[in-house]
């Protein structure tokens, strides 16, 4: 029996359309792996920041700055959130939970409020923006939530530090706030006074940490 002549054309088009699907395939492998290569970065450098600014808190209670303490312990427990946060997401994709070493000097209080606006400087402009983008491709719903809720409340702690840094500098630290509120889905941070919902995850007030004691 002779083949018809469409036939050719067909098998042409089933093949062109298989490697269509391989190439997407391929395609969301890499956006996935690039995803929890993002998140490990993530989590590493979240678990950094709470020791980091755990020790700087001590630092500036040391040096006599106690309202500077109380933000800095706020800021660490807001940063051991995003951590716990990046961590959940890993374990849910089935990732390797990397152990993690935090590596930073302590130097003075004013040294050490420059190198925190720095670290969320570049949080803000440069890492978390790619991170959710890669996410974004990789369509990583759980990863988004996670990577936005630490982006948005960098936003918040960047201000804090320059606000800290500023009144250290006028000598008018007593002016700085004496209570902070951690909202313990988000992480994100709020100086004397909260609101009856996270504006970042909707939390109510009553699941906030309480921080006005180091």
């Amino acid at each position: 029996m002779q083949q018809p002549a469409e036939s050719g054309a067909a098998a042409q088009t089933v093949s062109l359309k298989e490697d269509e699907m391989k190439g997407e395939e391929t395609a969301t492998a890499d956006a996935k792996a690039t995803m929890i290569n993002n998140l490990t970065d993530a989590f590493k450098g979240e678990t950094t920041a709470s020791a980091k600014y755990a020790a700087y808190s001590k630092k500036a209670q040391e040096e006599g700055y106690t309202q500077i303490a109380l933000m800095l312990k706020a800021t660490s427990a807001s940063e051991n959130i995003h951590a716990n946060n990046h961590r959940f997401v890993l374990e849910d994709m089935g990732a390797t939970i990397p152990a993690v070493k935090p590596d930073f000097t302590v130097k003075t209080t004013a040294e050490n409020l420059k190198d925190a606006i720095a670290g969320e400087g570049y949080e803000i402009a440069t890492m978390y923006p790619d991170f959710i983008k890669n996410a974004q491709a990789a369509n990583g719903k759980i990863a988004l939530i996670s990577l936005n809720y630490a982006y948005k409340t960098e936003q918040r702690h960047k201000p804090l530090y320059e606000k800290a840094l500023s009144a250290l500098e006028s000598k008018q630290v007593n002016t700085l706030a004496s209570v902070y509120y951690v909202c313990q889905t988000c992480g994100n941070t709020y100086d004397s006074t909260a609101p009856k919902r996270c504006n970042i995850s909707m939390t109510s007030s009553e699941k906030f940490t309480k921080i006005d004691k180091l």
